[in-house]
């Protein structure tokens, strides 16, 4: 199934003539800043951290279409054994949507491994308001989202350290949302976009962290639906891996999230999901965009083959870090080491 037709007929299956936005915040304005962290790591005795990513499971649950993703993520819990697992999004795809979401995460639940969700766009579009979605995933053991913040866009927006010789890494996960509706002389559907009072969250968070370290501190911002300058990048950047096999399909709106991770300092890498025949790490501008691997089964289109997971691992004093692809069955790609000054 091509993307655009997928795109037409399920991506925006909530969308209503009056909306903008298709979805309510999961909270209400506040002056106050929220500066919780959600999870504070640190490295194993070998000085190693690994972070295993899923995205795009779609599961369904009853639903023989997703056997396989279920089977993928349980291997690659064993497989990788990770200190901390983080899913990008598009948890599910269809009904029941909450039962269908606790069943693919049931193995994170299970393993004794921390885990997060920064919920996709589908993650709230089959019945359950993406406040009850958030939680009853919030619910399972081992989930370390925190509630959704006071005065911040969305659910799954969460705050991940890992420390060593002090502060050494900053996970951000932000939530994507759904979908906005544009109003003029017809009516445009785009996806959503990363909010100003999420950027200012963000922002408040990376001083506190500069201010502590004395100096900006590499981080890592996840989040489902790509930005939009993944689409300038793919023609004045450079692929360093992985397959190209569609186009991005990110908001047409632009909110200026990628120049304050520039201002701040910090961020050195944006890792999604959302284009399920993508998986590549891109180099532009001062920043890595990274896709994970597709980890879902049948319930959506899908043309790379198998599918798998995507691997992050720290060692204890490098700034950088290495990822690479891990397919159903252990097979390896994509070793790189990446790193910015």
């Amino acid at each position: 199934m091509k993307r655009r037709s997928f795109l037409k007929g399920a991506a925006f299956v909530a969308a209503g003539a009056a909306a903008s936005p298709l979805f309510k915040a999961c909270s209400t304005p506040s002056k106050k800043a929220d500066l919780s962290v959600a999870g504070r790591f640190s490295y194993g005795p070998d000085g190693k951290f690994t972070l295993l990513q899923f995205t795009d499971t779609h599961y369904i649950a009853s639903d023989p279409r997703s056997e396989r993703a279920l089977k993928c993520v349980q291997e690659a819990l064993e497989g990788v054994k990770p200190d901390l697992v983080i899913h990008t999004g598009d948890i599910l795809f269809g009904k029941p949507d909450i039962p269908s979401a606790l069943e693919i995460l049931q193995p994170l639940a299970g393993s004794g491994i921390p885990w997060a969700v920064a919920l996709g766009n589908h993650d709230s579009q089959f019945g359950s308001s993406r406040e009850d979605m958030f939680r009853a995933i919030r619910s399972l053991p081992g989930c370390i989202n925190l509630e959704p913040k006071e005065g911040v866009y969305g659910c799954s927006n969460d705050v991940i350290t890992l420390s060593g010789n002090g502060l050494e890494h900053v996970f951000y996960l932000f939530d994507s949302m759904d979908a906005v509706v544009l109003k003029g002389e017809e009516e445009i559907h785009c996806y959503d976009y990363i909010r100003h009072n999420q950027i200012a969250w963000y922002r408040d968070h990376s001083r506190h962290f500069t201010s502590k370290a004395g100096h900006p501190v590499p981080s890592i911002a996840f989040f489902h639906i790509p930005l939009c300058e993944i689409q300038e990048g793919l023609t004045a950047g450079t692929i360093l891996a992985g397959n190209n096999g569609e186009p991005p399909c990110p908001s047409r709106l632009n909110s200026g999230l990628l120049a304050q991770f520039r201002e701040m300092g910090d961020v050195r890498a944006i890792v999604t999901g959302h284009d399920h025949d993508c998986d590549y790490v891109l180099d532009y501008g001062q920043m890595y965009y990274i896709y994970g691997r597709y980890s879902g089964c049948d319930t959506v289109y899908n043309h790379l083959g198998l599918s798998g997971c995507r691997v992050f691992e720290f060692t204890r004093g490098e700034p950088g870090f290495r990822t690479w692809v891990r397919l159903y069955g252990g097979e390896i790609q994509q070793p790189l080491t990446l790193s910015r000054s």
